[in-house]
């Protein structure tokens, strides 16, 4: 069923709702479980920040069933009590935007479970709201340096399409007051979303793209810096959230991997994956106890011109989300595609 679904489809109305027991009412808020999510993971920046706010959304809407009047659809009642649930969560958690390009409590979300929302028709709302301009770490970092209501109006009007009538209903304020700050928000993303991101080319279906990433990777478990260097652009971005700092330029960069005895590694291997519709790297460390390769980083790359523009890295707790392996054996003969 479409992602409009109207409960009048279910032959229920608006009474209905608040007659029908949990699990059923479970099972009508299940179908937009991912899309929250998304929606969520967008506002906060924090893939498990979203499953707790998707988690109080649920809550909330049980709670208040009987509230639903049926002049929305269902699903766009959900997303209102979602983008409260996160602007209280962001009140609670985070009282300041991020600011200097770093956020920290930045989260990687796989593309497995993106797929799950592309899988049906591309014109279903759930599809254009994971397009990869709106779901890429570059995206995501510009977003966080906005306060939470312009962040929320932004997304709301840019992303999902929602009139501006709308959103001034959600969030109580005046259609003017969110035209303002709309004009705001998309300013603020445009001071901080890369200069070239509309012209990125990291789709993993780019021939030349995949062959980038595969040298990396190869270079990478070879620590071989200079061949990394080439490969990055003059100014290129590398931060490891949640360890503070970022470093911009090829020569920082590259210093900053020489003082932490990158080259001294040895017995690396590396799994490409993709996150957040971005090649990325899982990288492993043989370990002598365990007799494998336990996860080690993963790595996030965004590709303008036939050359890496910036590098987030992750630390191996983000592994199992991800779906990738919790260990190489010895024998594993897996390579970078």
């Amino acid at each position: 069923m479409g992602a409009d679904l109207r409960l009048e489809e279910l032959d229920m109305n608006a009474n209905d709702l608040g007659e029908i027991d949990e699990p059923a009412f479970s099972r009508l808020a299940e179908r937009h479980r991912r899309e929250l999510h998304v929606h969520c993971y967008r506002m906060l920046g924090s893939f498990q920040d979203a499953e707790d706010a998707v988690q109080e959304t649920f809550l909330r809407a049980w709670r208040r069933r009987e509230t639903f009047e049926g002049r929305s659809t269902f699903r766009a009642w959900l997303y209102r009590i979602a983008t409260n649930a996160c602007l209280d969560l962001l009140a609670r958690r985070r009282p300041e935007p991020a600011t200097g390009g770093e956020v920290r409590w930045l989260q990687p979300y796989p593309d497995r479970l993106l797929d799950e929302l592309t899988a049906d028709d591309a014109d279903e709302p759930e599809a254009v709201a994971v397009a990869r301009e709106t779901i890429e770490l570059a995206y995501l970092v510009a977003v966080q340096h906005l306060a939470p209501r312009p962040r929320a109006v932004l997304i709301l009007r840019d992303v999902l399409g929602w009139p501006a009538k709308d959103v001034a209903e959600l969030l109580g304020d005046s259609v003017n007051s969110v035209n303002s700050a709309l004009q705001r928000a998309r300013a603020g993303m445009r001071e901080h979303l890369p200069a070239e991101r509309q012209d990125w080319t990291g789709a993993e279906d780019d021939t030349s793209t995949r062959d980038l990433v595969r040298r990396f990777a190869d270079a990478s478990v070879a620590t071989d810096i200079d061949a990394i260097a080439a490969m990055l652009r003059d100014d290129v971005r590398c931060s490891m959230p949640p360890t503070p700092g970022l470093y911009v330029g090829r020569d920082a960069v590259v210093n900053d991997w020489r003082e932490d005895g990158f080259e001294e590694m040895t017995g690396l291997r590396a799994v490409p994956t993709a996150v957040n519709r971005q090649p990325a790297l899982a990288f492993y460390h043989w370990r002598d106890p365990e007799r494998a390769y336990l996860p080690l980083t993963l790595d996030v790359l965004r590709v303008s011109g036939g050359a890496i523009t910036e590098i987030v890295t992750f630390h191996a707790d983000q592994f199992p989300r991800l779906g990738l392996p919790e260990r190489l054996p010895a024998d594993d003969t897996s390579s970078p595609a």
